[in-house]
């Protein structure tokens, strides 16, 4: 069985997103690959003990280095960044999945958990039906 072909021409030109392809997880290697690190604890301390030298460890460049420093997702996420993994270094600030939708969205996190809450009562969404 052979995979559909996917034309991702057009994913760039999505507003307000920045699509997570194979050009971005190579630009975002080292910043992803830092993220995963703190599934480790005594990774997670020695980087709130110096977060610069722990950048340096990985080799972050310097748009990457500072979208950490910012701790703002769309940066992180700009940088190269893979939601997933940015999830393990929110937690380190104890930010959650809401915390970061909100940064996403551009709300606070009380009016995303609100936009969360309203779509769920939507009878023909998904999930609803749960």
């Amino acid at each position: 069985m052979s995979s559909p072909i996917i034309d991702t021409h057009d994913t760039h030109d999505i507003p307000g997103t920045t699509p997570f392809d194979g050009g971005m997880a190579q630009k975002g290697y080292a910043l992803n690959k830092m993220c995963f690190s703190f599934n480790d604890k005594a990774n997670r301390e020695a980087f709130v003990a110096d977060p610069e030298a722990y950048m340096a460890q990985y080799g972050l460049n310097p748009q990457q280095a500072e979208a950490v420093r910012s701790k703002q997702v769309l940066a992180l996420l700009q940088a190269g960044g893979n939601a997933y993994y940015l999830a393990k270094f929110a937690g380190i600030f104890g930010l959650n999945m809401q915390d970061i939708g909100a940064q996403q969205t551009g709300v606070s996190k009380p009016e995303f958990m609100a936009k969360l809450a309203a779509a769920n009562q939507q009878p023909d969404w998904p999930a609803a039906a749960r």
